[in-house]
């Protein structure tokens, strides 16, 4: 079994029903999706790599070695522990956002991931569009349930996931649905790792040169009242091969008031920003708790 791959380029001809109808598909049975042709060029996507790969040779490695996951998993072995895993990430990441200060000096990297993250957000309001137009309503309105005031919360995590010694005794990424909208993932051509939970089991996201796979977040369950569930997913620490994961967020802005766009009495109302206060505490437990938590605020 496979996530679905869609031809994002077919919603501007003739199979723009059938197309319509994968993306619905996507978003109600599966929560993920690929896409193909989605209009980024392939020249920008190629610098994308050179630049993030050039980045953790030589400024993210260095630390990485020195991090926390590598020092609790070498304590762990050579103690001769028997955990079945640690309960961390093997993970390089940092984040990118408009006003945040980069963590690094290079200008390629900072014009390359510019102009990248100005084509994810344009594509994110396009599938925002036609997620409008599948559950039925007017057009924009994700977006301006999400941003109200014109600013939505737009991140870029910048993820290695390096090869692992142990795999069996730490995660890549655990387990976890995403707290916000719209996800845009730019994973790695060539390594695995990815996985998401499909009727209790768990499927790889396969690796797909140039595709955006593409998957929803808790606001997205909420809008659409249960309709568009966010998926559960999580990334396997591998022996072997420096995967690369590039994750783009298009978020609620935190002021944000998000609701179901028609009456329910399963999802409340509240403010995002509420929602990640208590996400950050709970992001790996259930999501249905969070909800919960966050009525009462």
């Amino acid at each position: 079994m496979a996530i679905p791959v869609i031809d994002f380029s077919k919603l501007d001809g003739d199979e723009r029903a059938k197309t319509l109808a994968q993306i619905a598909n996507g978003c109600e049975e599966w929560g993920f999706f690929q896409i193909v042709n989605h209009g980024i060029p392939v020249e920008l996507l190629e610098r994308v790599k050179k630049v993030c790969a050039e980045c953790y040779k030589t400024e993210r490695e260095p630390l990485f070695k020195d991090s926390e996951p590598v020092k609790l998993l070498n304590e762990l072995v050579e103690s001769g522990g028997t955990e079945k895993k640690l309960d961390l990430d093997w993970e390089d990441v940092f984040t990118l956002y408009d006003d945040n200060e980069w963590p690094t000096n290079s200008a390629e990297f900072k014009q390359t991931m510019k102009e990248y993250r100005q084509e994810l957000k344009k594509l994110a309001e396009k599938m925002m569009e036609v997620m409008d137009e599948n559950l039925g309503l007017e057009k924009g309105y994700i977006k301006r349930a999400f941003a109200p005031d014109g600013q939505p919360f737009f991140g870029t995590k910048v993820s290695h996931y390096p090869p692992c010694p142990e795999p069996d005794r730490i995660t890549g990424l655990r387990a976890h649905t995403d707290a916000g909208g719209v996800i845009l993932l730019f994973q790695d051509d060539e390594v695995s790792g990815l996985q998401c939970l499909k009727d209790g089991e768990w499927i790889d996201v396969q690796p797909m040169s140039n595709a955006i796979v593409i998957n929803t977040g808790d606001q997205i369950e909420v809008l659409s009242n249960g309709k568009y569930k966010s998926a559960w997913h999580r990334v396997l620490a591998k022996r072997d091969g420096n995967r690369r994961s590039i994750a783009s967020f298009y978020n609620p802005s935190l002021s944000a008031t998000i609701a179901p766009a028609e009456d329910s009495e399963v999802y409340p109302k509240f403010v995002f920003g509420d929602y990640m206060t208590i996400y950050s505490q709970q992001k790996y437990q259930p999501k249905e708790p969070r909800f919960q938590a966050v009525s009462a605020m």
